[in-house]
Order: C-alpha cells, then structure tokens, then sequence
C-alpha cells in the first residue's frame, strides 16, 4: 500500500489525458505519424480511441483499484515509456507527444523516467493490494483517506507540470542563452 498514492497520482493522469485527447486528437496523431508511417486520418481515429481507451481505464483505477485495474494502468505507462523511448533512440522530429491534447514538451529521457515510475506504482499496487473500491481503500486510511486524496492530486499536478512546463524553461533558457554551469 506505500505506492497507492503515485498510483492515484498515476490513474488520475490517466484518466484526464485520455479524456482530452479523445476531444484533441491532432497533437498526439501528429507524434504517432512521426513514429508510425499511417495516414493522419488514421492515426486521429486511432488515437482517440486509444484515449477514449486510456480514460475508461483511468476512471475504473481509481474506483476500484485491483490487481486487474491496476496491471491496465501499469501497461499503459510502459507503452507510453516505449513510444517515447523508440522516439528517443531514432531521433526523430517529434516535437510534442500530445500527452494531454495539447502541445507540451518534446520527449525526453525525462518522460521515460516518469513514465516507468508511474508504471512501476501500478505494478506494485496489482501485485499487492486486493480488489476493493476506492472508498474501501480510503476508509483504512487516516482521516478517510482526505490526505492521501490530496497529496495524490498534488503529484499528479507536479507531474503534469514537468510534462508541460519544462519545455518552456528549456527554451526560455536557450534564448536567454543560459547554460549548464555558467554563471553569470
């Protein structure tokens, strides 16, 4: 049970970039193109299914966290870690991945780490948390469950953050030609 609030953190995201992707496909279809030679049509339709797909499971993980739920959410940040890790390696032109329908930043080593952490707190909690519902799992926790809630939430905003804002540092660095150890 110590990964149960990376996991929510985890299935919360899930949850939310599904859901917007299914609305705003065209960012993430366009990073799928970019590794998979299909046509952009395609690639949309395929894309919001997969996120329709990526929110049902999102939701049904917090619910009912369980070892079924659970592995859902685990295979789901290994696939998104190899995506980005096959990106990585041919070097390609993908500028956003699209996680949350919008442009955010361009993959990094940074998205595979975050990715298998998440991944690794879902596997962890199929592994040993037995099937129940959330408020079950909130019950045995102090205060019901408010401050795991909440600090849950909050990793999940963090991690949302470092997926969307860090290329913006990364650039605001660059045209303010700030580097690793100068100082000035």
């Amino acid at each position: 049970m110590e990964l149960i609030g990376p996991y929510l953190a985890a299935c919360m995201l899930l949850a939310v970039a599904g859901a917007v992707k299914t609305v705003r496909p065209m960012d993430t279809a366009r990073a799928l193109v970019a590794v998979i030679p299909v046509p952009l049509t395609g690639a949309r339709l395929l894309v919001r299914v997969g996120a329709a797909a990526e929110a049902v499971v999102g939701v049904a993980a917090i619910v009912h966290p369980a070892p079924v739920t659970a592995s859902l959410v685990a295979v789901s940040y290994v696939g998104f870690a190899a995506f980005v890790t096959v990106v990585l390696i041919r070097g390609g032109p993908l500028a956003t991945c699209g996680c949350f329908g919008t442009p955010d930043t361009p993959a990094t080593r940074l998205h595979v780490v975050v990715d298998l952490a998440l991944a690794t707190s879902a596997a962890v909690v199929a592994a040993s948390v037995p099937a129940q519902s959330l408020w079950a799992l909130l019950s045995s926790q102090p205060w019901e469950g408010v401050p795991l809630m909440l600090v849950s939430v909050l990793c999940a905003w963090l991690v949302y953050l470092a997926m969307t804002r860090l290329g913006e540092v990364g650039a605001a660095r660059r045209l303010l030609g700030i580097t690793r150890g100068a100082a000035t």
